[in-house]
């Protein structure tokens, strides 16, 4: 709610600064009405930054997070992860960029910090997690933090980064899609866990392979797809941010072990669920049935399409993403 006040109070200062008075985010990015104020332009985008990171979430505002999917059902979360985080970061792109390029430029090295922070901070504790569904909800924290480091990279106009740059926007949309669709495979399998065994602590399982083969099958795509491994839609989104980013501004190479602690945490996830000698809430346990396979092996599958065949999404996001770098020159 807080957050929603801040991106009110920021789109009443573009109101009030248009002339004439408009909402329209057409005119507004046409007319960039706070080009030429430094400070009241970087308050209003600083209050449209805030709302937005509280939606997407990206540290230190993503404390709601972990909570909300915990009490979450299943279906809510993947809904919450598949659209409402994905207000925040195309916020970024739709809003944030074009209308206030100035400000932007200026607050780049800001966002770019935020983002690296995310990406580490949210791997880390994620790591640190036992409960299953908590896991997965900081891996969201850590995923965010690629889209806004590469969305800051994207404002830090320098030399001929151009290309660079359309390059890292081109992997954020494209990471905004494929985390939709990954993260929410992994809450309904996650939402399969607690309906039959009405737990998510990871210790409270093992060996469930043997019971639940086509669980650990899906929660084993879900994982690699996650972590970006090849032939899946994440590789595709987090090798152009890193291209473009490292490109535009070398130091974003810190955020790279991000992507080593998420495979760790998977791999340890997997390793306790699903290997060794089936104990405590896996006896018994029932596999996927036919309206719990569907749903989540078709999120997955698009994944892996987009991974393999990225030329149709690409060719939707490319042109809009070299349109954005367009406007955040001026």
């Amino acid at each position: 709610f807080l957050g929603s006040l801040a991106l009110l109070v920021g789109f009443i200062g573009l109101y009030i600064a248009a002339q004439p008075h408009t909402f329209d985010m057409v005119e507004l990015t046409a007319a960039t009405p706070l080009a030429g104020s430094s400070v009241t332009g970087g308050l209003v985008l600083g209050a449209i930054l805030l709302g937005l990171a509280v939606k997407t979430p990206t540290f230190p505002f993503h404390t709601w997070l972990p909570s909300a999917h915990t009490d979450a059902p299943a279906i809510g979360s993947a809904v919450l992860a598949g659209v409402l985080l994905k207000m925040g970061t195309y916020g970024f792109v739709r809003i944030a960029m074009p209308m206030l390029p100035q400000s932007w430029r200026s607050w780049a090295w800001v966002i770019v910090a935020v983002g690296i922070v995310s990406v580490l901070y949210g791997a880390l504790v994620a790591l640190a997690q036992k409960n299953l569904k908590r896991m997965i909800a900081y891996t969201s924290v850590n995923h965010m933090g690629y889209i806004v480091m590469a969305l800051g990279a994207a404002g830090l106009i320098a030399g001929s980064t151009a290309e660079a740059r359309s390059i890292a926007v081109t992997g954020a949309v494209t990471q905004m899609v494929s985390h939709g669709l990954i993260t929410g495979a992994l809450f309904l399998i996650a939402g399969v866990l607690y309906d039959r065994a009405g737990t998510y602590e990871l210790d409270a399982y093992g060996g469930l392979a043997g019971a639940a083969p086509k669980l650990a099958t899906l929660f084993a795509v879900g994982a690699f797809a996650s972590l970006g491994l090849p032939g899946f839609s994440g590789f595709i989104a987090e090798f152009q941010m890193f291209t473009g980013s490292i490109a535009a501004a070398p130091v974003t190479a810190v955020a790279l072990p991000g992507i080593v602690i998420t495979a760790a945490l998977f791999l340890r996830a997997f390793q306790q669920v699903f290997t060794g000698p089936a104990g405590g809430r896996s006896v018994g346990f029932v596999d996927l049935r036919a309206h719990e396979t569907v749903p989540t092996a078709t999120l997955l599958v698009l994944s892996v399409v987009i991974g393999v065949l990225p030329a149709p999404l690409l060719a939707l996001i490319e042109p809009a993403a070299a349109t954005v770098i367009g406007l955040l020159g001026r």
